[in-house]
C-alpha cells in the first residue's frame, strides 16, 4: 500500500506555493497580467534557488496574477484535489495577503475565495481544514498590525496567523503585540523560525509570541537545551524536507536532521511548504524520506499520527483521522 494513501494532516503549505506553471500562465491570461517568463517551460526553468530570498522573488512574481476571489477559489481546489490523492485528510492552509493587497486586491475576496474551496472540500467529505494567515516579517510589525486589522469581519472565518518570508534579520519578538492580538481574538498562532534563522529565534517564537507549534525549526537540533524544551513541553514542528534541500537550509536530504529529530522524540510532522516549486507534495516527502533518510514504515505512521495531534482540528475530528490512519496501519500488515 502506497505512503500516497496513509492518511495524514498538512499543516504547513503556502497556498501561493502550490501554484502550478500552469495555472500561472492561466490565470494571467484571464486576467490580462503580463509576465517576466516566455513560457511554462521557461518558468519551470527557473525552479533553481541558491536560498529563501532567491525563491521568494519568483514566488511573488508569479502570484501577480491573483487578482480576484475566484482565482484564490480555483488555487485552493487544485491544491485540494492533489493533496487529496496523496492522503490528505486535514489542512491548515497558509496565505500571505499583504502582496495581494498591494495590488489593490480586498482580502475579503483571498480570505473569501480560498474559504469557498475549503468549504467544497468539507462538504464532500473529502477534507477538513482552515485558514492561517501569514504576516510577512520583512515588512515588520506595524505592517502586520494593519493587515490584521484589515482583516476585520473575516477574522472569525480563520484558524490563526503565522510568521513567514524571509527570516534571517527579522525575528520573531518584534511581533509580540500583534500576535498578543491576535491570541486575544481566539486565534492560533504559528511561526517559521529555525529554518535559515538560529535557533535563538525558536526561543523567541515559544517565549515572546507564544506560539502554538513551529514552522520548520530545523536549526533546534543545534542547541540541546531547546531540543529538550521541546521534547518536554511536545511542541509541534511542521518539518518541510523536501523544500529544506531546495532552498539549501539542507544539502541533501540524506543527512537532513528529521531522523535525529524522531529519534528525540520530538512532535515533528513532514509537510510541503511550497510544492509547485519544491518538487513534490506532501506524499512526495514522505516517500522521498522513507527512500533516502531510511525512515521504516512505523516511523511514517508515526509522522502521520503527529499531524494530527498537531492540528488545531476538534477531539472528535482528531479521534476520526487516527482511527483512519489505525485502519490503514491493520490494512497494510493483513495485506
Amino acid at each position: 500500500m502506497s505512503l500516497m494513501s496513509l492518511p495524514k494532516a498538512e499543516l504547513h503549505v503556502h497556498v501561493e506555493g502550490t501554484m502550478e506553471p500552469e495555472m500561472v500562465f492561466a490565470l494571467a491570461a484571464r486576467n490580462r497580467v503580463n509576465l517576466p517568463f516566455a513560457d511554462v517551460d521557461d518558468l519551470r526553468a527557473r525552479y533553481v534557488f541558491a536560498d529563501l530570498q532567491s525563491f521568494l522573488d519568483l514566488y511573488y512574481a508569479a502570484m501577480d496574477v491573483l487578482r480576484t476571489a475566484e482565482d484564490f477559489t480555483d488555487l485552493a481546489r487544485a491544491y485540494l484535489d492533489r493533496a487529496h490523492t496523496q492522503g490528505v485528510r486535514h489542512v491548515e492552509m497558509f496565505f500571505d495577503p499583504q502582496p495581494h493587497m498591494d495590488r489593490g486586491v480586498a482580502i475579503e475576496a483571498v480570505i473569501d475565495g480560498l474559504t469557498a474551496a475549503l468549504s467544497e472540500a468539507e462538504d464532500d467529505g473529502r477534507i477538513t481544514g482552515g485558514l492561517i494567515l501569514c504576516f510577512l516579517r520583512d515588512r515588520g510589525p506595524d505592517a502586520a498590525s494593519s493587515t490584521l486589522r484589515a482583516a476585520g469581519s473575516r477574522v472569525g472565518s480563520l484558524l490563526g496567523v503565522g510568521l513567514d518570508s524571509a527570516e534571517v534579520g527579522f525575528p520573531p519578538a518584534a511581533f509580540s503585540q500583534v500576535f498578543a492580538a491576535a491570541r486575544d481574538l481566539g486565534m492560533y498562532a504559528v511561526a517559521h523560525a529555525g529554518e535559515e534563522g538560529p535557533p535563538s529565534y525558536v526561543w523567541e517564537a515559544l517565549d515572546v509570541l507564544r506560539v502554538d507549534r513551529i514552522d520548520h525549526g530545523i536549526r533546534s537540533m543545534e542547541d540541546p537545551e531547546l531540543v529538550a524544551r521541546l521534547r518536554q513541553d511536545q511542541v509541534p514542528l511542521t518539518v518541510c524536507p523536501l523544500s529544506n534541500v531546495r532552498l539549501g537550509a539542507v544539502e541533501r536530504l540524506e543527512v537532513h536532521p528529521l531522523a535525529r529529530m524522531i529519534a528525540e522524540q520530538l512532535l515533528v510532522t513532514v509537510n510541503s511548504d511550497d510544492p509547485a516549486y519544491f518538487g513534490g507534495y506532501i506524499g512526495d516527502n514522505y516517500e522521498a524520506c522513507r527512500a533516502e533518510l531510511g525512515l521504516g514504515r512505523q516511523e511514517l505512521v508515526v509522522l502521520a499520527q503527529n499531524s494530527v495531534n498537531a492540528s488545531f482540528a476538534s477531539a472528535e475530528r482528531k479521534a476520526v483521522l487516527l482511527t483512519e490512519i489505525e485502519a490503514w496501519t491493520r490494512n497494510l500488515a493483513s495485506g
